[in-house]
């Protein structure tokens, strides 16, 4: 009777903890996929380029600056986490169609070729772009671009606004060159040791390049005024979640208080 007992016992045991490893096992499996996809609807993953200051840029290993504090503060209000990809500029778009990101911010304008490809945000900065020259520069103003006989070297960000306009109103005009880089600071570095006429990029980085170098300028005269905006993949639903958060974030005075933190009234 006791051998029975304790056998009966000893499998009683056995059985019953079967069940609950099985038990456990099987919620792991059921649980595992929606926690992954309860991840990935948590962040928000902004694309930007962090080379231009004082949009984006490093301040030792960390991105910060306007777009950067803009899209934490999107994030925050509608309650995702936030992380920045940082990318070649030419690189954002491929990024956000892809899905491997949420967005892209860096202070990008919206225009024709770019609207084939993404949808995007209303717009919360307008940007300037102007032309650094050096300071003994036969070029004084945006015209002597356009002048007849003009042969300038122009250098550009890759893919930037910039780059769009130069290759139409100057190269494709034959009126110069346009010398491409993957950042405005080597465009900036090539004009500085004489390899090319100017530079065309936005006011803000210009001024931070200008007084990281001497013998540098801003012509006084804009090449172009433009609107920044976010982009996002065709017909996200994120879109107008990020416009709704975006005019609460204007209306409070948020957006203006983090521009005014990083550029100074003039």
């Amino acid at each position: 009777m006791k051998k029975f007992l304790k056998g009966f016992v000893s499998a009683t045991m056995v059985f019953a903890m079967t069940a609950a490893l099985a038990g456990c096992g099987g919620s792991n499996e059921a649980e595992q996929p929606a926690e992954q996809e309860d991840s990935a609807k948590e962040t928000l993953i902004m694309a930007t380029n962090a080379e231009f200051p004082p949009y984006e840029y490093y301040e030792g290993q960390t991105i910060i600056g306007i777009d950067a504090e803009i899209g934490a503060a999107i994030a925050e209000k509608l309650g995702y986490d936030f992380k920045i990809e940082d990318l070649a500029f030419d690189s954002i778009i491929p990024a956000v169609t892809s899905g491997k990101a949420s967005f892209g911010m860096a202070g990008m304008t919206v225009t024709e070729d770019r609207l084939e490809s993404v949808d995007f945000s209303d717009s919360y900065a307008t940007g300037i772009q102007v032309v650094i020259v050096k300071e003994d520069s036969p070029i004084t103003s945006v015209d002597d671009l356009f002048a007849e006989g003009a042969n300038h070297t122009v250098g550009v960000q890759t893919g930037t606004t910039g780059d769009i306009y130069s290759s139409d109103d100057i190269e494709g005009e034959g009126l110069g060159t346009i010398d491409r880089y993957n950042k405005g600071a080597d465009a900036v570095q090539s004009l500085a040791t004489g390899k090319i006429d100017c530079v065309i990029i936005d006011k803000e980085p210009a001024k931070a390049f200008v007084a990281a170098n001497e013998g540098l300028k801003i012509l006084d005269t804009e090449y172009a005024v433009e609107d920044y905006a976010i982009c996002f993949a065709k017909d996200s639903a994120l879109t107008e979640k990020v416009n709704g958060a975006l005019k609460e974030l204007i209306a409070d005075g948020t957006v203006q208080a983090i521009v005014d933190k990083y550029i100074s009234a003039e």
